[in-house]
């Protein structure tokens, strides 16, 4: 019987961009790159994250495209359900963020392939949260196809020879992790806290993970003590602005997926003096 892998002892707190660089924002800071767009992970990488949360969901043909959204009309050019549509033809859909950022970008849907195929040149691979987006207005709880989706994951993340401790998937279904923990049982899983923080904690007892994913607005010192005794690494997603990161650092989490990668960054320099995990940039990075 194969354990699941154990818990990393975290000496310094991890920096990931959430979605990349996040999402479209008029300030502090302006962001005009779509969430989990080819630009926006690049971007946060060159402002030295350690690594990317990014969204992830099937195509109709069973590619793990980066999207956010399960209908395309909310940010892109295209109409219907992401699962509804080829791999091939949500490709060519452009991103839509209205004015001014359409200014800005003219960034298309990716693939996770594609993602991996950049990330695998890098001389370090980023840490890379996976956001397994199951929800769907076109397929409303196809168990099928959560498994055909982290399937595909296992697969790719084999081909690109991804390190394993390098990886999070996180999702806020138990079912899907349970089975992405039989099909790959050395790589981290987390559960995100969708509803109130007891039958969070509820699900949590009855779930094997290595973590617990909060929103910024879910997140207490207290909260993550109580998590971090019952020997779970704490998660933090969100936050920009200077209150937001400031509250967030303050409750101790031990990898933050956040907006704003410098402002984070300079806050956890000035206010604890840790040295936060980050990338060695080379020169092609700062192109």
């Amino acid at each position: 019987m194969t354990s699941r892998p154990p818990v990393r002892a975290v000496l310094q707190p991890v920096v990931l961009g959430h979605a990349g660089s996040g999402f479209f924002t008029p300030f502090l800071p302006f962001n005009p790159l779509p969430p989990s767009s080819l630009r926006s992970i690049n971007r946060a990488l060159r402002h030295k994250a350690a690594g990317v949360e990014v969204d992830v969901r099937l195509s109709q043909d069973g590619v793990p495209v980066l999207y956010h959204d399960h209908t395309l009309g909310s940010m892109t050019d295209g109409q219907g359900c992401v699962s509804q549509t080829s791999a091939a033809a949500l490709q060519r859909q452009q991103y839509r963020g209205g004015w001014p950022y359409d200014w800005f970008q003219r960034e298309k849907i990716s693939t996770f392939e594609t993602l991996l195929g950049q990330l695998a040149q890098r001389p370090v691979f980023p840490y890379l949260h996976l956001d397994l987006h199951e929800d769907d207005a076109c397929s409303a709880n196809d168990t099928t196809r959560s498994r055909l989706l982290a399937r595909q994951l296992v697969t790719l993340l084999g081909q690109y020879q991804v390190p394993p401790e390098r990886v999070l998937i996180l999702t806020n279904r138990p079912a899907t992790l349970a089975y992405f923990r039989r099909l790959h049982p050395s790589v981290p899983l987390g559960l995100e806290f969708t509803d109130e923080f007891e039958q969070g904690m509820a699900a949590l007892a009855t779930t094997d993970v290595q973590a617990v994913v909060l929103h910024k607005d879910d997140v207490t010192p207290e909260r993550v003590a109580r998590l971090h005794q019952t020997g779970h690494q704490v998660v933090v997603f969100g936050g920009r602005s200077g209150k937001a990161i400031t509250r967030v650092v303050a409750a101790h989490p031990d990898a933050y997926e956040v907006d704003n990668v410098r402002r984070l960054l300079r806050e956890l320099h000035h206010e604890q003096g840790v040295a936060p995990q980050v990338l060695t940039m080379t020169k092609a990075d700062l192109k």
